[in-house]
């Protein structure tokens, strides 16, 4: 069997117990077509780049899923069906990654702060007069 990372995302205005019943109903889906969801996780409701089917925000919800691609396909058949998910994305990997994705670890610098400061690299800020003796 192959494995996948898939992400979707469910439009603003659905709560969040239909957006957990659309994610049984996938992870059914995979299930009966002899697939396995090995890691579910809930991003929560984040803001959009750009307008989506009328939708700034969206909930994003993303599976690792070890299953054959028939059963991807099928959860993808249905998801373009679904008038509450308006994006997703699959991508075959080698390995799934170990422990919490990218979007749920903590490991960004605290808010405001900045790297150090180099003082060999900055520029003065006003230029000097050489040559100009008056």
């Amino acid at each position: 069997m192959s494995l996948y990372e898939h992400v979707f995302m469910v439009r603003q205005d659905a709560s969040t117990a239909q957006v957990e019943t659309l994610t049984a109903q996938f992870r059914t889906i995979i299930e009966e077509n002899e697939g396995s969801i090995k890691k579910h996780e809930s991003w929560g409701m984040k803001p959009l780049a750009y307008k989506i089917k009328k939708n700034r925000k969206a909930h994003f919800i993303l599976f690792n899923i070890d299953a054959p691609h028939a059963a991807v396909a099928e959860m993808e058949r249905h998801m373009t069906l679904s008038d509450d998910v308006i994006r997703f994305m699959t991508l075959r990997v080698d390995e799934h990654e170990e422990g919490p994705s990218a979007m749920m670890r903590d490991d960004r610098p605290a808010r405001g702060s900045r790297p150090p400061r180099r003082d060999d690299n900055r520029r003065p800020n006003k230029p000097e007069n050489k040559g100009d003796d008056s």
